[in-house]
């Protein structure tokens, strides 16, 4: 089992929690991301190390998320089989709550082996949010929280959690997904249920050190970070309604005939919404892949179309009034179709290793190793 910790600008609490989580429990190797931190903070991590962490260096910052992924491509290339607990190194995640992630990851790889058990399940080390919380984190999360129930209809108590047990045969879709900084633990939970991964939930202390002073993560800031596109998309998509809603009810009125109404109101605001979405939403205004996009998306038009038809043409004969009978449509469809369109229609396009040029210093259980080149992945 290897505990991970991503760690920047770190504190006393670094070291000292290396310490008592080996002792706490010795099955586990420790392997430290020191994420551009520099020579202010060097002796915390010789102290780890020195303790047998193992330390890998990024020479500048390059995020959360770029640090998680160096530290994945190290296990599965030095620990290959190995499953993951990652977790914070400022003190909001104790040792207990650690091992008792680890303890989970142990017990679904037993009951795997044994064929009793699910697939291989992602543990999430949630935080309830009660008591004494910073004003900062307490709104943070709700607002991350809040925008997450949207996007995957998931009700997660804590979707910023840094304490998450990961199976080792999930470690190699972690490196395709996208972000590198406090929006990629996010981006993955948005990801892992479509890509048909499962996790649960294990209960862990909320801790906040001094009202927070330490953490790095802002949580208006970045929080709004992870939810703009989901906000350019709800614009986009009001756009498109606007769009349809006129072209439906002007062409109504002209013919009377209601399908054939719906389908050409559909494409004058598909058209729209593509145009919006490919170039504002999720960027992809340049580049090959234009006919397979429109392709996709014409797949996705034609099945939201009807399922539009279905639900309108249900709600209107149970008397529902036709513009009522439209918006509780669209209201349904939303959700399914922002999952679909950002990792179906316009998947994150993949950044080559050559325009990386990431390095990494490796220190291993007392040994300086000679400096290797990782590559890492960037928005």
């Amino acid at each position: 089992m290897i505990v991970l910790i991503p760690a920047y600008e770190p504190g006393p609490a670094l070291p000292r929690l290396v310490g008592e989580l080996l002792a706490a429990d010795p099955d586990v190797e420790v392997v430290i991301v020191d994420d551009g931190s520099g020579p202010d903070h060097r002796a915390f991590f010789a102290q780890a190390h020195a303790l047998g962490a193992t330390v890998l260096t990024h020479d500048v910052n390059l995020g959360k998320g770029a640090a998680l992924k160096t530290g994945f491509r190290h296990v599965m290339t030095e620990h290959e089989g190995d499953d993951v607990v990652t977790a914070d190194g400022d003190g909001q995640h104790t040792v207990a709550d650690i091992v008792r992630v680890a303890d989970a990851i142990r017990e679904d790889a037993a009951a795997l082996r044994q064929a009793q058990g699910p697939a291989p399940t992602m543990v999430l080390g949630c935080r309830a949010f009660a008591g004494r919380v910073p004003l900062r984190s307490r709104v943070g999360n709700a607002l991350a929280r809040g925008v997450f129930r949207l996007a995957t209809g998931w009700h997660l108590s804590d979707t910023q959690t840094g304490l998450r047990g990961i199976p080792s045969a999930m470690l190699p879709w972690l490196l395709e997904q996208h972000g590198d900084r406090f929006e990629y633990e996010q981006n993955v939970l948005l990801a892992s249920r479509r890509a048909g991964w499962s996790a649960r939930e294990v209960p862990i202390q909320t801790v906040y050190l001094d009202g927070n002073a330490s953490s790095h993560f802002r949580p208006i800031v970045d929080s709004l970070r992870v939810a703009l596109p989901l906000v350019l998309f709800a614009g986009s998509s009001v756009l498109a309604f606007l769009v349809d809603t006129v072209a439906l009810l002007v062409f109504t009125t002209l013919t009377g005939w209601l399908v054939p109404s719906i389908v050409a109101a559909r494409v004058v605001s598909a058209s729209v919404n593509f145009a919006v979405n490919r170039r504002v939403v999720f960027r992809h205004a340049r580049g090959p892949g234009l006919r397979r996009q429109i392709l996709r998306y014409a797949v996705l038009a034609i099945a939201l179309l009807a399922s539009n038809v279905v639900w309108m043409t249900a709600l209107t004969e149970f008397g529902i009034p036709l513009l009522l009978a439209k918006i509780a449509t669209e209201i349904v469809l939303f959700v399914t179709s922002y999952g679909v369109q950002k990792s179906f229609v316009f998947p994150p396009e993949a950044v080559t290793a050559a325009k990386t040029g990431q390095r990494n210093r490796i220190e291993r259980g007392g040994r300086v190793e000679a400096e290797t080149s990782t590559t890492g992945r960037h928005q």
